[in-house]
């Protein structure tokens, strides 16, 4: 098998002890019914919540103990191209096979759970989660397709200011609301703005992650712009798990207060 970055795993059966270093893949593997498997995870994994009291938790997406997931002696580890670095997966590699995700369009989550299912043996399960997520885009799509393409900027950062670019996940969700990204033009992912920019939107979206946004902070930007400004919840727009799946319920509301 090949992990979606095309290298390469030899897996001779299907893995038993998993570490997972990518929250939302956390909470897809327990909504899998594999929370028997997990044995270690980060300190992001929020979801759902007390699983950071029952399984040993090995440190952030960004800086882990390495010790902590040798003496867990996993099988498998589930990282992540954008939460993970390099030199992470690089290390976790010498313990056991690693399974890198990279994730920027719907097509590339529908992969994912067609590899997880072939790894877990649950084919059943993950082509149900993906037959259920294309039935909601599709019917959500229905009610976007007419909407005014309104410019939008998604702020993930405020010192420097960061908005998501193309390439990214969250890029594919705004297309889906029906929203025009201001900055997909720019050659980085997460391209750096000035506060001028902010001039030229018609919405701009604070995330609740990585940078906690707060409503002090949309006052301060009605300084820079008359744009509509709105907190977001950050894991709707960039976990591409099962946490889609109520994502949709959320984004209507969200087109229904800005609309």
């Amino acid at each position: 098998m090949n992990d979606q970055l095309g290298r390469i795993l030899t897996l001779t059966s299907s893995p038993q002890r998993i570490v997972c270093l990518v929250p939302s893949l956390t909470e897809l593997l327990v909504d899998l019914g594999l929370e028997n498997r997990l044995v270690g995870i980060t300190k992001f994994c929020v979801h759902p919540n007390e699983l950071r009291t029952k399984k040993t938790v090995v440190g952030g997406t960004k800086t882990i103990h390495l010790d902590r997931i040798a003496a867990l002696k996993p099988d498998f580890i589930l990282c992540n191209k954008e939460e993970n670095t390099p030199e992470i997966v690089e290390s976790c590699s010498v313990l056991a096979p690693v399974y890198v995700s990279d994730i920027i369009s719907f097509e590339d989550v529908y992969a994912l759970l067609a590899d997880l299912g072939e790894l877990f043996q649950m084919e059943s399960k993950t082509n149900q989660l993906t037959q259920e997520l294309q039935n909601r885009i599709s019917v959500f799509q229905t009610k976007t397709v007419y909407l005014q393409k309104r410019s939008v900027g998604y702020l993930i950062w405020n010192d420097p200011l960061m908005v998501a670019g193309n390439d990214t996940f969250i890029n594919s969700i705004l297309n889906l609301l029906g929203l025009r990204n201001a900055f997909a033009h720019k050659k980085d992912r997460y391209p750096v703005i000035g506060r001028n920019d902010l001039k030229l939107l018609d919405i701009v979206l604070l995330s609740s992650e990585p940078f906690p946004f707060k409503e002090k902070h949309i006052e301060a930007f009605k300084q820079n712009t008359q744009a509509e400004i709105i907190l977001v919840d950050g894991e709707y727009f960039s976990w591409y798990g099962t946490r889609l799946l109520p994502a949709f319920d959320y984004f209507e509301k969200l087109l229904e207060a800005i609309n």
